[in-house]
């Protein structure tokens, strides 16, 4: 894989879209492991465009499928750990209100990653998880776009 220039794509480890997920964003690949920080699979099988869903950006954590328990709002704003915000590791459900997100195992934006695009997601197995653990979630983001943000814990 040598380069992406432009529009941003998921590529998965399988294919039919299955299996850990890799955000490509402009850059170069030349490795496998350029595009996969979490160093459990060097297969990239499957790709399709990210969709980008305009500036604003408002996603919320659920600690319990079905959007129950313990909710943190995050608007406009990158969090590179949910514990540092008074949020546990155990993200089980997802609303993407606005915009598209990528969720990683692990702090730092490290480990296996999720994408979140607009819509609801009631249990991890909808993003492909093995189990409910989410650490650390960012915003992917137009060029055109920079904005400050907040979040909320409730």
């Amino acid at each position: 894989m040598e380069n992406f220039q432009g529009k941003r794509w998921l590529a998965f480890e399988c294919r039919a879209f299955r299996g850990e997920q890799f955000v490509l964003e402009k850059g170069d690949y030349p490795r496998w492991d350029a595009w996969s920080n979490s160093h459990h699979s060097d297969s990239l099988l499957s790709l399709r465009p990210l969709h980008i869903d305009g500036p604003d950006h408002k996603l919320h954590l659920f600690e319990n499928p079905a959007f129950s328990g313990r909710k943190m709002e995050i608007v406009d704003d990158d969090v590179p750990s949910l514990w540092a915000h008074g949020f546990q590791d155990r993200v089980a459900s997802v609303r993407a209100i606005n915009g598209t997100w990528v969720g990683y195992e692990f702090p730092g934006y490290r480990g296996r990653q999720y994408v979140f695009e607009r819509g609801e997601y009631r249990h991890w197995n909808e993003w492909d998880a093995n189990q409910p653990q989410l650490q650390s979630v960012r915003r992917i983001r137009d060029q055109k776009w920079h904005k400050r943000g907040c979040f909320l814990s409730s």
